[in-house]
């Protein structure tokens, strides 16, 4: 997994975040909770949390407080095993 695709899931995560929060304060339509899962669950966990508490947005919903940090500790693991070699056994 490349660094490159870390930052850019990541962004994306971020970015999501910020326009569902934009599209709720608006009223319109919005991305489903199943797509920022989503992002976040294929590495974008980290943008996910940081625009959760940037723009403040879903940090009341249980789901999302427990299910992102718990994501980012998996990642986190997941990600150092990787890259010390150490490998996922």
């Amino acid at each position: 997994m490349g660094w490159i695709f870390l930052l850019t899931v990541n962004c994306l995560g971020y970015a999501l975040m910020a326009i569902d929060k934009r599209k709720a304060c608006r009223g319109e339509w919005r991305i489903s909770e199943r797509s920022l899962f989503l992002c976040a669950f294929c590495f974008g966990s980290f943008g996910v949390y940081a625009g959760m508490h940037s723009c403040r947005h879903k940090t009341k919903h249980r789901s999302f407080q427990v299910w992102i940090p718990f994501l980012m500790a998996m990642q986190t693991w997941i990600i150092l095993k990787l890259y010390t070699g150490s490998g996922l056994s």
